[in-house]
């Protein structure tokens, strides 16, 4: 089994990219954006408190989070692999996430940060904005404080994966045909050496 997160702002393309990843790889992609806005379209009581915190830029609470992402665990036990994508998004998270992957004996082996500036950033949600209906992406204030979020809550997570030398940055700007090579160069590399 092979673990990675995709790790960066929102709008730095670790949605297109995973979908490209998980056709190559064959992993079990764990979107907690994609799970928590299911819950949101089926109005549930979960979704409906999750969708009060995304509308204010403000990150959903842990507890959701992780107890989301353990079911989600266990429903696939025969997984070649996961892919991490929007979690984990603090550092107590990423704890809980290095606690639970090892009870399942198995661990995080790569976190890729694809890293792009906060202009860039800003003009990407904006213009999803336009055609995805999320009321999240429609504001750039609001889209600047999910940044301001993700620089002083998350990015702290890189420093905590750091330390087990697990991070590779990767820029998150150019084709993403370039970008997705990048991925592929680094998943290849670390999946050789974890084999």
């Amino acid at each position: 089994m092979f673990n990675l997160i995709l790790f960066g702002p929102p709008g730095s393309g670790k949605g297109t990219q995973s979908s490209r990843l998980i056709e190559k790889y064959g992993w079990i992609h764990l979107s907690t954006g994609d799970l928590l806005r299911a819950e949101i379209a089926r109005q549930t009581r979960l979704g409906l408190e999750a969708k009060h915190f995304m509308d204010e830029g403000r990150l959903v609470p842990d507890a959701v989070v992780i107890g989301m992402i353990g079911s989600a665990l266990d429903n696939n036990p025969r997984a070649n692999g996961f892919l991490f994508d929007g979690f984990p998004r603090t550092v107590a998270q990423a704890e809980a996430l290095d606690t639970l992957l090892t009870q399942k004996k198995t661990a995080i082996h790569l976190m890729l940060a694809l890293e792009v500036s906060e202009e860039e950033l800003v003009h990407r949600l904006m213009h999803r904005g336009k055609s995805s209906g999320r009321s999240d992406d429609a504001d750039e204030m609001i889209i600047r404080n999910r940044i301001r979020e993700y620089e002083n809550k998350t990015a702290a997570v890189a420093d905590y994966y750091s330390a087990f030398g697990k991070v590779v940055h990767v820029p998150g700007e150019g084709s993403i045909e370039d970008i997705f090579k990048a991925l592929s160069t680094e998943i290849n590399g670390k999946s050789e050496k974890a084999a």
